[in-house]
């Protein structure tokens, strides 16, 4: 499996140990700062380098170095007890709705017990309403801090914002997330999804049959299509079954009323993510793992596999699934470049 990026360990540690690699000739830069403000311009997403009480940092790539796909920015308070997180990522299945629950999930388990989501609702953006998913979060930490983040879809691409800093300072800090989410600019606002918190029902059972994958067919190199299930919460969803690995357990995901649509399994807070996507001939389901900036693609499989099989493909025990078919790399202006396994790369 691939290596998880933007988990909430960098969520909560403010990413205070990156630096920025040294770009090569004609590699694209992850940020572009100008006199007031600080631009990711492959994304066409600008914030200012002062927002509210809170001033630029500094700011480089999460991960992925050199492909300006993947990039933080990290804002302070004067006294640096307020720290904010701004992050711009290429997730290849990008939805905001997912991204908030993840997130969700991943502060729930960071900061313990007493933690209180007192906030979760859709909310404006750059003076666009109900273009971003905000949420709130106190007693964090044993009641020790207030956490606050926000959620947008632009285009290709996630914006997620986090500040966090002591329970006495509330009011800044849930002041200083507003300040963000107002302030955040797109170059196309058109690009801009409407998002609302995912809602889950439970799904019919489901067969629990072992599926069977047959391998991609030799030189196939068709970049991935697009999962058909609607985003950023724009529908329903059920849960198929929850799958129990050695990294956490996770729900098997499907459109509710669609028992025949694609399943996704969300794994991380930076995008990862199963999918199980009908085949175009109707007969079966095509397996991918998407994760910023790349796809891996496998075979098909003649059924939908259960719990047990999707457990194995994601903790690496699946002998099927030990190597992808193909793998689709993304760059940050869009041009994807697939790869079968073990042969050059063909456009």
């Amino acid at each position: 499996m691939p290596a998880r990026i933007a988990s909430v360990a960098l969520l909560a540690a403010g990413l205070c140990g990156m630096t920025t690699p040294a770009l090569a000739a004609g590699e694209p830069e992850a940020w572009t700062p100008t006199a007031t403000a600080l631009r990711a311009p492959a994304a066409g997403i600008v914030l200012p380098q002062t927002v509210g009480d809170l001033s630029l940092a500094k700011s480089g790539e999460a991960s992925n170095g050199g492909r300006a796909i993947d990039n933080y920015a990290q804002y302070l308070s004067e006294d640096g007890e307020i720290q904010a997180t701004l992050y711009v990522y290429m997730p290849t299945y990008a939805d905001a709705a997912l991204a908030a629950y993840m997130t969700d999930k991943a502060i729930m388990a960071r900061f313990g017990s007493k933690t209180r989501r007192t906030a979760y609702a859709s909310a404006p953006v750059g003076g666009q309403p109900g273009r971003a998913i905000r949420a709130v979060y106190d007693d964090a930490a044993d009641g020790a801090l207030t956490t606050a983040a926000g959620f947008v879809h632009a285009g290709r691409w996630i914006v997620k914002l986090r500040v966090t800093g002591p329970t006495a300072r509330r009011a800044e800090v849930v002041a200083g997330l507003d300040a963000m989410l107002a302030n955040l600019a797109v170059d196309d606002p058109a690009t801009l999804h409407a998002a609302t918190p995912v809602r889950f029902a439970q799904c019919p059972a489901s067969d629990t049959a072992q599926a069977s994958l047959a391998p991609a067919a030799t030189g196939e190199t068709a970049p991935p299509r697009d999962v058909g299930i609607p985003r950023d919460g724009q529908d329903s969803l059920c849960v198929r079954g929850t799958i129990a690995t050695a990294d956490g357990r996770f729900e098997m995901l499907q459109q509710a009323g669609r028992a025949d649509g694609p399943i996704i399994v969300p794994m991380d807070d930076s995008g990862t993510l199963l999918a199980l996507d009908p085949a175009q001939d109707g007969a079966g389901y095509r397996l991918s793992i998407h994760m910023v900036g790349q796809t891996d693609l496998y075979g098909t499989y003649d059924r939908a596999p259960n719990a047990a099989q999707v457990a194995a493909i994601i903790d690496g025990t699946d002998p099927q699934t030990a190597q992808a078919a193909a793998v689709a790399a993304y760059a940050a202006n869009g041009d994807v470049t697939v790869r079968r396994a073990s042969t050059t790369a063909v456009r």
